[in-house]
């Protein structure tokens, strides 16, 4: 079974730790062996709902802050630039989804 590392008993997001399509994950560290069913494909790296994430409602991993949800984010859906948003940056909003490269900058 592949999975999502959560580092710390609040954090409500897990990172996978290899990509992932469609399946149930197993969610190791404070996660203590839960697992969580993913619905679409989440690259190695991103991260995945552990609960239900309700609109401004805010996203914790290492038991810290690292946003706020724009958007419902069901239990196992991708945590991304697409539903979530930084209290620091906002410029955050405007990278690309896959890639992460800013849409504001042309580069030639």
């Amino acid at each position: 079974m592949k999975q999502c590392f959560s580092i710390h008993p609040k954090d409500n997001v897990a990172t996978l730790t290899e990509d992932a399509d469609s399946e149930p994950l197993l969610v190791v560290g404070s996660g203590g062996g839960t697992t969580v069913q993913i619905e679409e494909a989440i690259s190695l790296g991103h991260k995945v709902a552990l609960a239900a994430i309700a609109p401004d409602a805010v996203i914790i991993k290492y038991g810290v802050i690292i946003g706020v949800a724009t958007k419902p984010i069901e239990r196992g859906g991708w945590v991304h630039l697409h539903n979530c948003r930084s209290l620091l940056d906002d410029r955050s909003q405007g990278l690309d989804l896959r890639t992460g490269i800013p849409k504001d900058t042309p580069y030639e």
